[in-house]
């Protein structure tokens, strides 16, 4: 098991979204950056993380390994793709393709699902 003390990968996991809610919502990480995020899926290629921006937080430009998928689960959120913004909010799901470059903002704040499938790398 990683240092971090929880399973994050086995053949079965199981999730309270809103207690992983209360881990991540740290109002002085929040006050500092704006954001914060737990991991709670790392099983082979697969990543899902639970992502928190504060109000006015944002993740700024950057490129994912593999393709992903954003799926809000409160608050509205902006992800932009170039000049291309999109809008988001509970209900929605947006997924771009893997190097696509893109940045996320929330003027209120956000809780969002972040997938990320990595690709497998071949063994020598």
């Amino acid at each position: 098991m990683p240092s971090i003390e929880r399973p994050l990968s086995g053949p079965v996991l199981t999730f309270r979204l809103e207690e992983e809610r209360a881990h991540v919502t740290d109002p002085a990480i929040l006050g500092r950056s704006g954001r914060n995020a737990r991991t709670l899926i790392k099983e082979g290629p697969l990543r899902v993380t639970l992502v928190v921006l504060g109000p006015g937080g944002s993740i700024p430009a950057h490129r994912a390994d593999g393709p992903i998928t954003v799926q809000p689960l409160e608050g509205r959120l902006r992800f932009w793709v170039g000049d291309e913004e999109h809008e988001l909010g509970p209900g929605d799901i947006l997924s771009a393709a893997a190097g696509v470059e893109h940045s996320v903002a929330s003027e209120a704040g956000a809780t969002f699902l972040l997938t990320i499938a990595l690709a497998l790398r071949a063994r020598p």
